[in-house]
């Protein structure tokens, strides 16, 4: 499951592609957009500025900015940032991970398929591609 950090970091990322002025944007106006608190905010984009996915400055006219342009982002590299590994087991997870029932283990492949479908799409949505989107009628499976 993708927690919190996740989508806000996806939120967050997008509302500044959406606000982009060529200023750095307050995390402020960031925060009052997306209705989060600033404070969870500050946590989030402080790990999203030390992984390279924005720069931050401060003082005056100061907030955050994309270090790229949207369709340089994937959502596999946003979430994987902000989550860890979105892979759905240990032993795929981790490489260093031992389990001396790999050579044995009857679900590994079907693990290894469902990890593969995983990385293919987030990895393969770009930050520009949820630019483009409509809400309205993306969700209508969901309901």
């Amino acid at each position: 499951m993708i927690s919190t950090r996740g989508r806000y970091a996806l939120r967050v990322m997008l509302d500044i592609a959406e606000n982009d002025n060529g200023n750095y944007i307050p995390l402020k106006d960031i925060a009052a957009r997306q209705n989060i608190s600033k404070k969870y905010l500050e946590i989030i984009v402080k790990d999203m500025v030390s992984g390279g996915l924005l720069s931050g400055a401060s003082g005056k006219g100061g907030g955050y900015k994309l270090t790229r342009t949207p369709d340089e982002y994937t959502v596999g590299e946003i979430l994987e940032l902000m989550e860890g590994s979105l892979s759905p087991v240990a032993c795929l997870a981790d490489k260093d991970y031992y389990c001396d029932r790999r050579d044995i283990c009857k679900t590994v492949s079907m693990w290894v398929e469902y990890d593969k479908m995983i990385h293919e799409f987030f990895y393969s949505r770009k930050l520009v591609d949820l630019l483009n989107t409509s809400p309205e009628g993306e969700l209508n499976w969901y309901i």
